[in-house]
């Protein structure tokens, strides 16, 4: 769905909620994992390198980059949505909030214990946002837009993408560690065992009809439509003649 197609879309009384409470709850599940000191996902690698080169937050660094990424969809052709653009404005401010609270980690099994609960909450609230059906972030926006462009592989461009903002966060001087790479491994899984949950399931929008000049009626909102015998409701597809539905064609004539 586009963004207009998003917010007129039905459900919004739970999938606004929804999607502030994902929002929310993830920029605090990344500073859980920032404070754990064992790591964080490849994008907060980076984030915590700005942060330490331009003495800036965490949270506007997050921002920083978010405008950035976003900017980058516009010759990728990405079109973004409500979710995306609340994305940028509330993960960074969520994560350095919960950083003026959260306490830091005393000794290994409270820095285990910050990534377990991190890496959980985060899955648990990107299904969160992403099921209420208002767009992805900004960061997926890149991966899906070079996905489509160079035609490779989902997995391929998005370890690259990994790989490569993980390595330039290492160099502006941020933590790579186990917390990275258990991360990447666990986060998929994780948001596919939630998503079907929480996912906000949408009524189905009926097709417009028009009126064939056989009075026929017939569906226009699908590239294959399908037609309606009429005084039997019966559907036929296009391309399969029917006595009662479609006219018959003379030789070298379209379908």
């Amino acid at each position: 769905m586009n963004a207009f197609a998003q917010v007129r879309a039905a459900r919004k009384a739970r999938r606004i909620p929804q999607l502030l409470l994902g929002l929310t709850g993830y920029g605090a599940a990344v500073m859980l994992l920032v404070q754990s000191g064992l790591g964080a996902a490849s994008w907060n690698v980076l984030t915590e390198g700005t942060a330490r080169s331009l003495d800036i937050s965490f949270g506007w660094a997050t921002n920083l980059i978010s405008l950035v990424v976003l900017v980058a969809w516009i010759p990728l052709r990405e079109l973004p949505g409500l979710g995306t653009l609340l994305n940028v404005a509330i993960v960074g401010f969520a994560a350095d909030a919960t950083a003026t609270v959260l306490p830091n980690p005393q000794g290994p099994l409270a820095e285990i214990g910050y990534l377990a609960l991190g890496l959980v909450a985060l899955a648990f609230f990107d299904a969160l946002y992403l099921g209420a059906q208002f767009g992805s972030g900004p960061r997926d926006g890149i991966m899906t837009g070079l996905v489509r462009l160079t035609r490779l592989p989902v997995a391929l461009v998005r370890t690259g993408i990994e790989v490569a903002v993980a390595c330039a966060g290492w160099l502006l001087g941020g933590t790579v560690g186990v917390g990275t790479v258990l991360i990447a491994l666990c986060m998929g899984p994780l948001v596919g065992c939630f998503l079907p949950r929480v996912a906000v399931r949408l009524p189905a929008v009926s097709a417009p009809t028009r009126r064939a000049p056989d009075d026929r009626e017939e569906t226009v909102a699908s590239p294959q439509r399908s037609a309606v015998c009429e005084g039997r409701g019966r559907l036929v597809e296009p391309g399969l003649h029917d006595r009662c539905s479609a006219p018959r064609h003379e030789p070298g004539g379209h379908a």
